[in-house]
């Protein structure tokens, strides 16, 4: 039986961070629009709010049921207990950004599969059926190809036993950055732009092309190491600098609801 105690707790949860975002973002974008002539009431905000909903509400909780079901059942080698032993020695630092490099690089990999496999494609296409980006559109994700993400991003934390604590750290921080990365912000980072990845970095990988480069939400020199990192061109940033925003979504027509958007991967092609 649902407690009904426990809704109103993750319904109150799911408003706060609702509010939180807001008074974060909503003057950020007013200040510095990375698009100007973007509205605030746009198009396909009430799908994006309906996927934030549905994250918050439902399939957060089930990717936490599913990491820690595997995690249960999953035999643990010798060798690997041995590793987690010698990694919990180092310190806190270190053993943070370790975690947090070596996921970058397991969801560099994992989102250019999500690109070049159909069957993958058919998931992360959701999040890319978005033609306007803002801090809201971060959420449009498909609850199988959000699962997918967070595999990719925590499987090197988890097998090198960060604690469980920690990974909800990791997790939030990452959540936050990738609400940042879709934000309507043009906001420079100078040398940083390297190290960390900004809205205009990751605006160019929703162009309208299905291998756009710039796979790396959090840590951009991976993309410079791959050979796939891409910077916006003259006449990419004169639209910007005009208020007509980039071309961004996807070429094939699809649903603009939210249980569209849910149903459409399984749809038969």
């Amino acid at each position: 039986m649902i407690d009904l105690s426990d809704m109103v707790g993750v319904s109150r949860s799911a408003t706060l961070v609702l509010a939180w975002l807001v008074a974060i973002f909503v003057p950020l974008e007013w200040a510095r629009p990375m698009s100007p002539g973007q509205r605030r009431l746009r198009a396909g905000l009430a799908t994006d709010l309906a996927f934030f909903a549905g994250q918050h509400l439902v399939f957060g909780a089930l990717v936490v049921w599913c990491f820690t079901g595997a995690l249960e059942r999953v035999p643990q080698p010798q060798a690997l207990a041995t590793l987690q032993s010698g990694f919990g020695r180092l310190p806190l630092v270190v053993r943070a950004l370790a975690v947090i490099v070596l996921g970058d690089l397991a969801m560099y990999w994992g989102h250019r599969l999500q690109h070049r496999v159909p069957l993958l494609w058919r998931f992360h296409a959701v999040h890319h059926s978005a033609e306007k980006l803002d801090f809201m559109a971060a959420h449009r994700e498909h609850p199988l190809d959000g699962l997918y993400t967070q595999f990719f991003m925590n499987l090197p934390a988890v097998l090198l036993g960060f604690s469980f604590e920690g990974l909800l750290g990791l997790v939030a921080f990452r959540g936050l950055w990738a609400t940042f990365i879709h934000a309507n912000v043009d906001l420079p980072l100078g040398r940083l732009a390297l190290v960390f990845g900004s809205p205009r970095h990751h605006h160019i990988h929703h162009l309208r092309e299905r291998d756009p480069g710039n796979y790396a939400n959090l840590a951009p020199w991976i993309d410079w190491l791959f050979g796939t990192h891409r910077e916006l061109d003259d006449e990419q940033l004169a639209r910007i600098q005009r208020g007509d925003g980039l071309d961004l979504g996807l070429d094939e027509p699809g649903p603009k609801t939210y249980l569209g958007l849910l149903v459409h991967p399984f749809r038969p092609k």
